[in-house]
This record gives C-alpha cells, sequence and structure tokens, in this order.
C-alpha cells in the first residue's frame, strides 16, 4: 500500500534514498578515477609493481578530496587539502 496524499508515501522515500546512493557511487568512480596510483582497496591494475603489488604516487596523491556539486548536468569540481604527515608517514606494504 503506497498510502494517500496524507500519508507518508514510504516507498516513494526509500526510491528517492537509491537515487542518492547511485549519485554517491557515481562521484566515488569518478575519484577513483582521478587517481592515478594504487593505494590500500584502490588498487589499479595499471599501476601495480612488476610483483603485482600496490604502486603508490604520495608525492602526487597525499591529499583529502572534497567534491563540489555543481548542479544537474554539471561536472562536479575536486577541491584538495594537502595532507601533512608528522609522526607517521606513508609508506608502500608488501601482502605478500
Amino acid at each position: 500500500m503506497l498510502g494517500s496524499g496524507e500519508d507518508l508515501n514510504q516507498s516513494l522515500e526509500k526510491a528517492g534514498r537509491v537515487g542518492d546512493f547511485f549519485e554517491l557511487a557515481e562521484l566515488m568512480c569518478l575519484d577513483a578515477l582521478e587517481r592515478n596510483e594504487s593505494c590500500g582497496g584502490h588498487f589499479r591494475e595499471e599501476h601495480q609493481t612488476p610483483d603485482g603489488e600496490a604502486l603508490r604516487d604520495d608525492d602526487q596523491y597525499a591529499y583529502v578530496a572534497a567534491w563540489e556539486f555543481r548542479g544537474v548536468g554539471n561536472a562536479p569540481v575536486l577541491y584538495k587539502e594537502p595532507l601533512t604527515f608528522e609522526n607517521v608517514h606513508p609508506a608502500r606494504r608488501s601482502y605478500k
């Protein structure tokens, strides 16, 4: 039962949430494509060592990303805030 004009339409509300998840998934894909490296759970086959390990690029990608929504039909804008490491420094890990 979808309800009446006076009731909350829970099916419509859930459909809106699914739409939100698709928008988030699209943004996560855009963000992953911006990174030409492999790091942690973000692994790209074209960015790996000959041994199959993740090939990081900490000089280019040591930042926090924030994306600005520019309206429907417009590409989002990427803003970067550099990360500063004082006590712990990024290092390549081997999972073998």
